[in-house]
């Protein structure tokens, strides 16, 4: 994953791409930090998550930008979403979250909310990169309150 970036990275500076050049320059930086502060070759599953980590920045932003009326800077911020979310694997439906939520929450033998953080521990390793945290909470909630 992380050649693929790098190789990116080149591709977009040949072709004078200069937000997707920084987004990608950000993006390294972020990993290295990361691979820095772990100590250890980052895996594909860590890679996701600084991704994740760093579309979720930028969503708060642009809910800040919005405040300020700032278009140029909630533009710019969902130029580089949506170029982040190109190295994320392809995200998971409602309906493929909600069958992977109810064989959790059979196999915890969860029966009310109270037990969600069982079924949260033991879903998010599944779906990693496939959904954001915030989705497979609500679907999870949602499922054990029935």
């Amino acid at each position: 994953m992380l050649k693929q970036i790098q190789a990116d990275m080149k591709q977009a500076l040949k072709a004078g791409e200069k937000q997707h050049l920084s987004t990608l320059r950000m993006l390294l930086a972020a990993l290295q930090n990361e691979s820095i502060e772990k100590r250890t070759e980052l895996t594909d599953e860590d890679i996701f998550t600084v991704i994740q980590r760093e579309i979720k920045q930028r969503k708060n932003s642009i809910i800040e930008f919005r405040k300020g009326s700032r278009e140029d800077l909630i533009q710019e911020s969902e130029q580089e979403i949506a170029i982040l979310a190109a190295y994320l694997p392809q995200q998971l439906s409602d309906e493929e979250l909600e069958a992977l939520a109810k064989q959790v929450i059979s196999e915890v033998n969860a029966t009310s909310a109270k037990e969600l953080g069982q079924v949260m521990g033991k879903l998010m390793p599944l779906i990693k990169g496939k959904a954001a945290g915030n989705r497979v909470q609500a679907m999870a909630k949602k499922l054990l309150e029935k």
